[in-house]
């Protein structure tokens, strides 16, 4: 029987490993990117931006007060009433359909106050089914 010989005089092994090194590096690469980009990062503050006089102010409207400690008052018709989130969309929803189609309920408060609180007020007055819900802002005395 002849015997095949290979050329070279060896046999070729089919590589079974991974070479890792490319991957090492490029993750180191992007470590280091990481490393020096965090702490440029501003945290997480959000700066509202200041607005002009609106063009027309309503007549009517419901007020909901948002105080520092996260109390809320729900201003209507000369009246104040202290109330808890989930009677306060009640409120402004029952109130609202009293008026007149269109009356808008304003969500008023100071900046010092937590953005949670207002978003909190927005929402319970969202999931209640008041339809024309805005902001007020306070000028400063320029």
């Amino acid at each position: 029987m002849p015997v095949m010989a290979s050329r070279g005089g060896s046999r070729r092994r089919s590589m079974n490993e991974i070479n890792m090194v490319p991957f090492i590096d490029v993750m180191l690469v992007l470590l280091i990117i990481f490393m020096v980009t965090a702490p440029m990062m501003t945290p997480s503050s959000v700066n509202v931006p200041s607005v002009g006089k609106g063009a027309k102010t309503p007549k009517t409207f419901g007020q909901v007060i948002v105080q520092k400690d996260g109390s809320i008052t729900l201003k209507t018709d000369g009246s104040e009433r202290s109330l808890s989130l989930q009677a306060l969309g009640n409120a402004a929803r029952t109130w609202q359909k009293e008026q007149e189609e269109g009356t808008p309920v304003l969500i008023t408060a100071e900046k010092t106050v937590n953005y949670e609180s207002v978003m909190k007020a927005m929402d319970a007055l969202q999931r209640a089914g008041v339809e024309r819900v805005g902001l007020t802002v306070k000028s400063s005395g320029n």
